[in-house]
C-alpha cells in the first residue's frame, strides 16, 4: 500500500510524459471509482458524516 494518493504533488524526478487515456480506460476508471464510492456509502450508512472514500494513487509505469 502506498503512503500517498492521487492528489499528492509528484516529485519532479518522477514525472513522466503520459499518453492520453482512451475512452475505454476512462470508463473503466470511472466505474471503479463509482464502485469504491458505493462501497464506502454501504460501509458508513447510516451515519451523519459525509462519505470520504480513499482512492489510491495510480502505480507508476516503468
Amino acid at each position: 500500500m502506498t503512503s500517498h494518493d492521487r492528489k499528492d504533488i509528484k516529485h519532479p524526478d518522477c514525472v513522466k510524459p503520459q499518453r492520453q487515456e482512451t475512452e475505454n480506460e476512462r470508463q473503466g476508471r470511472k466505474a471503479h471509482e463509482s464502485e469504491l464510492t458505493d462501497e464506502a456509502v454501504e460501509e458508513t450508512f447510516p451515519a451523519s458524516d459525509p462519505v470520504s472514500p480513499f482512492i489510491p494513487a495510480k502505480t507508476p509505469e516503468d
